[in-house]
């Protein structure tokens, strides 16, 4: 299942085509499909569905494709692989880098996946790096919980207020 969110990808993703030819990679059909998927793709989709999508364009293209193209996508660092694993049991989602730190809000019943960033994020690394000299190059950040539609539909947003008072 692939994870859905209430609105396009927020975030500014590298171009996964300029990266790879910009790098010297030969770029076949059916790794063009792929990375194509990869950078077009609305949601958070695992290797299953990229595959799916990839086959729209590329009929012939293999699962042993799919995941040498996306070992050489990680060890290039151009895309992030999300390891969410309450979320379907072991899946791991793919999506291209983006030029911003970002948390994924993952909710538990539905499965949909919500982007977020904050200044205070952007801060609290910079505070890291501060206090304890560490270069900061990567940052995973996962919320689980019940998104608002969710929590709407089993009427929890009305106890949570009345815990309030």
């Amino acid at each position: 299942m692939a994870t859905q969110q209430p609105n396009p990808l927020p975030y500014e993703r590298r171009s996964l085509l300029k990266e790879l030819t910009s790098r010297g990679l030969r770029m076949t059909a059916q790794r063009r499909a792929l990375v194509l998927a990869i950078q077009d793709a609305k949601e958070h989709l695992d290797a299953s569905a990229l595959l799916e999508v990839a086959r729209k364009q590329e009929p012939n293209i293999d699962r042993a494709t799919v995941y040498r193209t996306l070992e050489l996508l990680k060890r290039l660092r151009l895309i992030d692989e999300l390891d969410l694993m309450h979320l379907n049991g072991e899946k791991h989602y793919y999506e291209a880098k983006t030029r911003l730190d970002h948390m994924h809000l993952a909710c538990f019943d539905c499965g949909k996946i919500v982007e977020f960033t904050s200044p205070r994020f952007e801060r609290l690394k910079t505070e890291i790096s501060a206090q304890t000299g560490f270069e900061v190059r990567v940052t995973r950040l996962e919320v689980g919980g019940r998104c608002e539609d969710c929590r709407k539909k089993k009427g929890d947003e009305k106890e949570d207020d009345e815990e309030k008072e």
